[in-house]
């Protein structure tokens, strides 16, 4: 489902991500391209899928515009395709981080994590959190979701 064909009448941000992007296989898809996974028999066979799962899931994305297809052909075979990430694709890996952050914390594996987050460059690990326009992390008791045009009781007008 492209986001043009989202209705009007889902107004929430949220609503329209997860309706995109809250099916149980799609975050384990993108998991994998973000890890470099991207041809359809190798994403098959790390996530165990079903095939017609896997096909329908990638088209959604790729007429999402999260992920496009890329033809290659090896020597002596038929064409097949890559599934690469859009700039709409790279900046999921936020909503993931954060799913595995949140998953750690409250339903962790009793062997520990599988997957640490870190800073490619430094090999810091990583949080996700919200961040202020300076870039300092915010304390998520501090977080207030605001309808537009309205503010929570108590809180000053800008």
């Amino acid at each position: 489902m492209a986001t043009t064909e989202l209705p009007d009448s889902m107004t929430c941000s949220i609503e329209r991500a997860v309706t995109l992007l809250g099916e149980r296989w799609t975050p384990l898809i993108l998991r994998e391209l973000h890890t470099g996974v991207v041809r359809f028999a190798d994403i098959q066979q790390r996530l165990g899928i079903a095939t017609n799962l896997l096909t329908t899931r990638l088209a959604t994305l790729v007429r999402a515009g999260v992920v496009e297809k890329r033809p290659y052909r090896d020597t002596g075979a038929r064409t097949r395709y890559e599934y690469h990430l859009t700039d709409s694709g790279r900046d999921a890996l936020v909503i993931l981080g954060a799913l595995q952050q949140w998953g750690d914390r409250h339903v962790p594996r009793l062997a520990g994590p599988t997957v640490e987050r870190r800073d490619r460059r430094t090999g810091a690990r990583l949080d996700v959190s919200f961040t202020d326009p300076e870039g300092h992390a915010v304390p998520l008791d501090t977080v207030a979701f605001v309808r537009t045009g309205h503010r929570p009781a108590g809180t000053p007008a800008a």
